[in-house]
């Protein structure tokens, strides 16, 4: 009677086979040896190496330093990690300050999953909340709306306006509804396109979407959703928590001129909060229409404080309050600013706002990195005045010490070996953290701000022509 099992093919066999071993039942011999002998020569081009011993692990690129610490590669990676965020294009290209974005929130059931940590729903959550004042201290005098999706609708979390502070309470209250149902692009991509239709022409219209599940319940075709978006003009970025969906590339693709970089997927929790960040900059202007030049009426109302023993009403939360300011047009009294006059509909700011969206069209350029050959020009940070690393074989004695040596700092793309970082218009050296604080918060330098050369100069030239015209 015939083995129902086969003969098992393992005598005198190498480690490589044990797992090649066939039944000979129902296999010829001829096939069963040329298939042996094709994975054989498939592991002979990996150099008899298994998969998992090619992997680049990051504890590998850890190196001691000459004290025997990790202290200088550990303060190398941190400062490669902030050089990160700073090296991006600074071309001046025309941008869209003034901004009208609606942020789309996935509540379904798939924010429940916990691989990042507390939960989905929790973490977009307070991200969203950062990505609020992140967003209106970028682009101070733009709108925002938020809207989520669960049980296959849309639910409008807080309506089109420019304060932060009542987005952020409404954010507030939707961290206490556990997420439920299935997602609904078409029904929000639906809600906003009502929500961005009486925005003006001069403006941007942009839809931001959290989308952590892997389908969307939709009522009809989406695709004469994703028509209407590209005839009104709307872009859509999504930001995945998931897998990739096709239906998502396709939508950030077609609403943006065929540019899928605003479709991305999260790795963690760090490249979730850096994605969401990113889009706080304005978009470059791509439309005809928009790229006219235009004028566009506002007004810069004074800050007024009501009579002793008095109180006012403010037109926009109907709340008592003792200052406020008041609109240049019609009289009416607005809480806080940037605000929309809710009697005659003009858009009040004031000129710091104008200030601060100014430096997106002209981005401040990034410093370039100090090799050591040209570090003993600075000891000290020209900004905050902390010490720089010793410049390797500089003695302060003057004597033939012996040479120092390089401090260990891992070889980063944009990270300076000698912890400087140079102006390229004031050839002031800088420290990392005050490269981060100028380039993210201040947008201008300091170096370049406080240089008095030029002033001097055209003073000189004024006096010189003054006392020639007396001569």
């Amino acid at each position: 009677m015939a083995d129902s099992d086969g003969d098992y093919q393992a005598d005198d066999a190498s480690e490589d086979e044990f797992g090649d071993h066939q039944v000979t039942s129902g296999t010829p011999a001829g096939s069963r040896t040329r298939t042996r002998t094709d994975k054989l020569k498939k592991g002979s081009r990996k150099g008899g190496k298994a998969a998992w011993e090619d992997l680049q692990r990051s504890w590998d690129a850890v190196v001691e330093g000459a004290d025997g610490t990790l202290a200088g590669t550990i303060e190398g990676l941190a400062e490669a990690q902030k050089r990160a965020r700073l090296l991006k294009d600074t071309t001046p290209l025309q941008r869209g300050i003034i901004r009208h974005l609606v942020l789309v929130l996935d509540m379904s059931f798939a924010m429940l999953e916990k691989d990042l940590l507390p939960s989905r729903h929790q973490l977009s959550t307070a991200y969203a909340s950062e990505f609020v004042r992140e967003y209106f201290e970028q682009n101070p005098i733009s709108q925002l709306a938020i809207i989520g999706m669960r049980d296959g609708i849309a639910v409008r979390i807080s309506d089109m306006g420019g304060n932060p502070e009542d987005h952020l309470e409404k954010l507030q209250a939707c961290v206490k509804q556990d997420p439920q149902g299935n997602p609904s692009l078409q029904n929000a991509l639906e809600m906003c396109r009502g929500a961005l239709f009486h925005t003006p022409s001069h403006g941007t219209r942009e839809v931001l979407i959290v989308y952590g599940a892997l389908m969307s319940s939709d009522p009809g075709d989406i695709h004469d959703t994703l028509h209407s978006l590209i005839k009104d003009r709307i872009r859509v970025s999504i930001v995945g928590l998931a897998a990739q969906v096709a239906i998502c590339e396709e939508l950030c693709s077609k609403t943006n001129g065929g540019d899928t970089s605003s479709y991305n997927i999260a790795l963690d929790e760090h490249n979730f909060r850096d994605l969401l960040l990113e889009i706080t900059t304005p978009p470059v202007t791509r439309t005809t229409e928009q790229s006219n030049a235009s004028l566009l009426m506002m007004g810069f109302p004074s800050r007024t404080l009501a009579a002793p023993e008095t109180t006012n009403y403010c037109a926009c939360h109907h709340r008592p309050t003792r200052e406020g300011y008041q609109c240049t047009r019609c009289g009416v009294r607005v809480c806080r600013l940037p605000a929309e006059c809710p009697g005659c509909g003009l858009t009040l700011i004031l000129s710091t706002h104008l200030a601060r969206s100014y430096h997106h069209l002209f981005p401040l350029r990034n410093w370039a990195e100090v090799p050591w050959s040209e570090a003993k020009r600075s000891k000290s940070c020209y900004s905050c005045l902390s010490l720089f690393p010793d410049v390797p074989g500089r003695n302060s004695s003057g004597g033939n010490a012996k040479t120092q040596d390089k401090p260990d700092r891992p070889t980063v793309k944009g990270l300076s070996e000698s912890g400087r970082y140079a102006c390229e218009v004031c050839h002031n050296h800088f420290c990392i953290d005050c490269d981060v604080y100028t380039h993210e918060v201040l947008h201008n330098c300091p170096g370049c701000q406080s240089d008095t050369r030029g002033a001097m100069q055209a003073a000189a030239e004024a006096n010189g022509t003054a006392m020639e015209v007396d001569s």
